[in-house]
């Protein structure tokens, strides 16, 4: 494993371990509305600070961006993008599906990225020309061919409304030629499980980079390919994503654009 995931392994663990003292306790936590249908807990912000805590002190120059704390100050051509606990409101309803996303963004370029699910011991790592892991061993995307007998993730686009129509619009046109569609409530996961295998393909819209930072990473060096709504690498930009092996990806992207509303297809 390179030395800087096994920095990251440590603050993705060390977040795990706040994360799971409290998962029994939730109810005694401090939560606060972002804003709609968009919750964090004192467990959020405590987790994010043990992550930068374990990334300054071993690169104290380096620049963090993460969901509670927003940017740190630092070197923008080493950049760490973190969420704390992505899946929040899974876990404040005790539904076990949330996890530690962090990646290591080195001149525009992701280089490396953990996905830690505390709570069901899983650990997917990545690094750029190196692969995919879950728990040390190797991971790949599915070599599904079309849609047909698929199982595919997607996200419902709660915090955006505006886009709820055009969302339906392209579940029905994905619905009825796939095996299932599974909405779990946490994007970081989503994007390990396709490049694990357990995934054929996704979609989502509205998503922030860090849901998807080390996520894509790990999706590409499984063997997949994620891109935005026009199959372009700016997903980062616009947060919507469609992920796959070569085949699904493309399928999903078929199938979804007549749906796309003009703001959706930049």
């Amino acid at each position: 494993m390179h030395p800087t995931v096994n920095i990251a392994v440590r603050a993705a663990r060390a977040a795990g371990d706040i994360i799971l003292r409290y998962h029994n306790q939730v109810d005694l936590l401090t939560i606060e509305n972002k804003s709609e249908n968009d919750f964090v807990s004192e467990v959020d912000k405590t987790a994010e600070s043990a992550i930068i805590k374990e990334i300054k002190k071993a690169f104290p120059q380096h620049s963090v961006l993460g969901e509670e704390s927003g940017k740190m100050i630092g070197d923008n051509d080493y950049q760490w993008i973190i969420d704390p606990l992505d899946g929040t409101t899974n876990y404040l309803h005790g539904f076990p599906q949330y996890a530690v996303s962090i990646a290591l963004i080195e001149k525009k370029i992701t280089s490396h990225a953990v996905i830690y699910d505390p709570f069901k011991e899983e650990l997917f790592t990545a690094s750029k020309g190196e692969g995919a892991y879950l728990n040390n061993e190797r991971i790949r995307v599915t070599s599904t061919n079309g849609l047909k007998d698929t199982l595919i993730g997607t996200g419902f686009p709660f915090k955006h409304p505006q886009h709820l129509d055009c969302y339906i619009e392209t579940f029905r046109a994905i619905h009825p030629h796939v095996s299932g569609i599974r909405r779990a409530g946490a994007a970081a996961l989503d994007l390990a499980y396709l490049a694990a295998g357990r995934l054929d393909g996704f979609w989502e819209i509205g998503l922030n980079s860090w849901d998807m930072a080390a996520g894509a990473l790990m999706v590409k060096e499984a063997g997949g390919f994620i891109g935005d709504f026009s199959g372009r690498d700016k997903y980062m930009e616009t947060g919507n994503v469609v992920a796959g092996n070569s085949d699904v990806y493309k399928q999903i992207l078929k199938k979804i654009h007549p749906h796309l509303t003009q703001d959706l297809q930049r």
